[in-house]
């Protein structure tokens, strides 16, 4: 479990810790089953300041919600935007499936990549500035919503579910989570999402917002999968940003 961890650390997110690969694939499955945890506190985190802002200065929320969203995407080095916009790419160049994984390796972004990040973004900062409740709201919600998203990210590595690619990250954990681990996640996720929507008397609102988020993602997953062939790194980015913002939008629409 702590060479899961580690590896999960220095994979996604920007702790500096040495990358060790004793069995690449075994711990990388492994690694993915760290990340709604780490997502969640990570998300927490960045709406601290956010919280701090709604409590003295409410005038400025919207720009400390997006000063939020980009301490989460700095949290995470980028690589999920990264990869919703190198997957926006592929899909919207209606190319052969060769080219279009082609287009995703690609360094550059394209102009489907540039405007499914800036509405992202957006979406995301405008929704947990409008989360209505008290300091702690944006804490919670954040930190859910990234969790949440990332549930989603362990669903697209369920057995049966091929990697686009014989190598990347894809390849290392396609296929490398039971279908049951991948049930449990979800469950767990949701029942956080549910305990903290009764506990604030919002009845199961947030649940709701949160099983909307990731029946979007596995839609997502489910086409590019047809597209592409199987899921590569960049899928697994999409279905997370994806899944969060899903969950975003639903929860300030209480």
């Amino acid at each position: 479990m702590i060479a899961s961890l580690r590896l999960a650390l220095s994979l996604f997110t920007v702790a500096p810790i040495r990358r060790q690969y004793p069995d690449p694939a075994a711990r990388a499955g492994a690694a993915l089953l760290w990340l709604p945890v780490l997502g969640g506190l990570l998300g927490a985190l960045a709406a601290l300041p956010l919280a701090a802002v709604r409590q003295w200065a409410p005038h400025a929320e919207f720009l400390a919600a997006i000063g939020a969203i980009t301490l989460l995407a700095l949290g995470t080095r980028g690589l999920h935007l990264d990869g919703l916009a190198d997957t926006a790419d592929g899909l919207g160049s209606r190319a052969s499936t060769d080219r279009a994984l082609t287009i995703m390796r690609q360094s550059d972004i394209g102009p489907f990549g540039v405007i499914t990040i800036v509405l992202v973004v957006l979406a995301e900062a405008a929704a947990v500035s409008e989360l209505r409740g008290d300091s702690w709201t944006p804490v919670l919600g954040l930190g859910l919503a990234a969790a949440t998203g990332r549930v989603a990210a362990v669903q697209a590595a369920v057995r049966g579910v091929p990697s686009a690619r014989p190598e990347g990250f894809g390849a290392l954990v396609a296929g490398r989570v039971a279908p049951i681990v991948a049930l449990a996640y979800a469950a767990g996720v949701l029942a956080l999402g549910l305990l903290i929507s009764l506990a604030r008397g919002w009845a199961p609102w947030w649940c709701l917002a949160q099983a909307l988020g990731l029946a979007v993602a596995f839609a997502l997953r489910v086409h590019t999968t047809r597209r592409f062939g199987g899921v590569s790194g960049d899928v697994f980015g999409a279905v997370i940003e994806v899944g969060t913002v899903i969950t975003l939008a639903g929860m300030c629409l209480r």
